[in-house]
């Protein structure tokens, strides 16, 4: 496994093995074996482009081919950077095909995001578009290469591709010989235990850590959340939440939609009346929408103007979605919803929309799908607690990782002895049903429409301010969003600061924009704990009453 992550112990290895689990193949064999069965299929449409499994096999091959001969190897990291368009899933098998490690960052992300990670994982090469709407990713790659020193190769998925760098266009005119494709394929296939894909996580404690996915594991993920959706060869899935987030790309995602034969529909638009128009067009039977863009549909007032009745489920997942929200999915929309609760890191959990009652699937998020998950909701102590009680999550099993990538000491604070990954979420069992309700989390974040903020990361960047004595950041609540980034600050003496000018420095230090706050409240002090630390529960109880007020 590569150095500097964190293998299952053998016996657990053993055991996901002889149980069928892990079926030690690799993600990019797994694909093969579905196009061999539906080589004529529809596989992927993005736009005017419909692509067969044939063509998509065909294409991704090619590209590894291409990558091998730029000098990408196997275990090197690529960062891909890429919106939802149909060179994501090409470049993403290639790189599965040969063991390059895909680290997958969002298209939102800016410099002081990106040089981190890249940095962190030693990536050597960075793949992104030339621009999106009207930000110049070939500018980004200029300030990111001046940053990283492992950084040898960028690649472009566009018409504008400066010299120095490699278009994706390119390596598919490269005209390579099939046999010496295979043979290059073969000569660099990757073992199925070791890492396929780099995650990130949420970024609790600043910036985020980087999640080591195997192909065992990943193909595992995406099998079993596919199996309990029901996804066939007759699925139509629509991908809308960006491909890098690990719910899209194999919860079950694309990865899982392909494992079955179904088809999957690109759109990187989140417009209501563009989700409408593909839902109709390609008649989609089934989406994973994070709760903002459920709640947009409902609220669409076009929305009967179209034909959705070809849908069948919609996954809800990134953030907790509301009881009334989740009401309304049924009668208005004629689907039925799934809650889906789950982690980069590992462990998922779903509501079932054939046999859970109604209030099962509006108030809770489910049961663990795996029946290796192995489940503690512990105290502060650690001491597990008794059924009904809030506890934080604790989770183990043959889809969870044993440890983040180059963080020994994080890793410490993060698992426990024997391998249990502490999630920080706060959960109770609900006694009626035996599922799983979200309470709250541990750590300080703001989840923003399933994007995770964290407050410290924006503390610091917040306290670098000249006119600032002291800052704090905390969850408002939204009911599109559910969270919205919430800025107090203590102004040094004379100063005054509006939420405009604070935006601009904090745009200036080049991060991502759903970060920035989005009401900012000046006060003389903070409330304190006992302790003397700022107490972010009165904070927040203080904006959700100005909010009602």
């Amino acid at each position: 496994m590569l150095q500097g992550c964190v293998p299952w112990p053998d016996e657990f290895v053993e055991k996901y093995v002889a149980e069928g689990y892990w079926g030690n193949i690799t993600l990019g064999e797994a694909f093969d074996r579905v196009a061999e069965s539906f080589p004529n299929k529809e596989a992927l449409v993005f736009n005017d482009e419909r692509i067969t499994y044939r063509q998509l096999k065909t294409i991704s091959d090619q590209l590894a081919a291409g990558f091998l001969k730029s000098g990408l190897k196997p275990l090197d990291r690529v960062i891909v950077q890429l919106p939802n368009i149909s060179e994501f899933v090409s470049c993403y098998f290639a790189f599965l095909r040969i063991g390059v490690t895909p680290v997958m960052c969002l298209p939102q992300h800016r410099l002081t995001e990106i040089k981190y990670i890249a940095n962190q994982c030693e990536a050597k090469g960075y793949l992104i578009p030339d621009k999106i709407s009207k930000f110049n990713f070939l500018e980004l790659a200029e300030e990111v290469c001046r940053e990283v020193p492992s950084l040898e190769k960028v690649f472009v998925a566009g018409q504008d591709c400066p010299d120095g760098y490699i278009s994706i266009k390119s390596l598919l005119e490269d005209n390579i010989e099939e046999k010496q494709i295979s043979e290059m394929l073969k000569k660099n296939k990757p073992s199925p235990y070791e890492v396929a894909v780099f995650l990130l996580s949420g970024g609790t404690t600043g910036l985020p850590k980087i999640i080591p996915r195997t192909h065992n594991d990943y193909l595992y993920t995406a099998k079993i959340t596919g199996m309990h959706m029901g996804v066939s060869k007759y699925t139509t899935y629509l991908a809308i939440a960006p491909l890098a987030h690990n719910m899209t790309l194999a919860c079950p995602g694309i990865t899982g939609v392909f494992q079955r034969g179904g088809k999957v529909v690109l759109t990187a638009s989140t417009a209501p009346d563009n989700l409408c128009k593909v839902i109709e067009k390609e008649k989609v039977t089934n989406m994973g929408l994070v709760p903002a863009l459920i709640i947009s549909l409902l609220n669409h007032e076009r929305r009967k103007d179209y034909d959705l009745s070809s849908l069948v489920a919609i996954v809800s997942g990134g953030s907790k979605l509301n009881p009334e929200v989740a009401k309304g999915v049924k009668p208005e929309l004629g689907c039925n919803l799934i809650q889906q609760f789950g982690m980069a890191e590992g462990l998922l959990t779903m509501t079932d929309d054939t046999s859970d009652s109604d209030r099962v699937t509006y108030e809770t998020i489910g049961h663990p799908l795996s029946p290796a998950d192995e489940v503690r909701i512990v105290n502060d102590d650690g001491m597990e607690v008794p059924v009904g009680d809030i506890g934080e999550l604790l989770c183990r099993g043959p889809y969870t990782i044993r440890g983040y990538y180059k963080a020994t000491e994080h890793n410490k604070k993060a698992f426990t002895e024997d391998g249990f990954y502490k999630s920080g979420d706060m959960v109770r069992i609900d006694p009626e049903s035996g599922y799983l309700t979200i309470e709250g989390r541990v750590k300080d974040v703001i989840n923003r429409g399933g994007e995770k903020i964290s407050a410290e990361e924006i503390e610091n960047l917040i306290l670098a301010h000249p006119k600032v004595k002291n800052a704090a950041a905390v969850a408002m609540p939204d009911s599109l969003l559910g969270e919205r980034c919430c800025a107090y600050v203590i102004l040094k003496e004379n100063e005054s600061l509006d939420l405009t000018e604070l935006n601009v420095f904090l745009s200036d230090r080049k991060i991502a924009k759903f970060k920035l706050p989005e009401r900012l409240e000046v006060v003389n002090n903070f409330p304190m704990t006992n302790v003397g630390k700022i107490s972010k529960k009165d904070l927040r109880k203080d904006i959700e009453n100005k909010l009602v007020n």
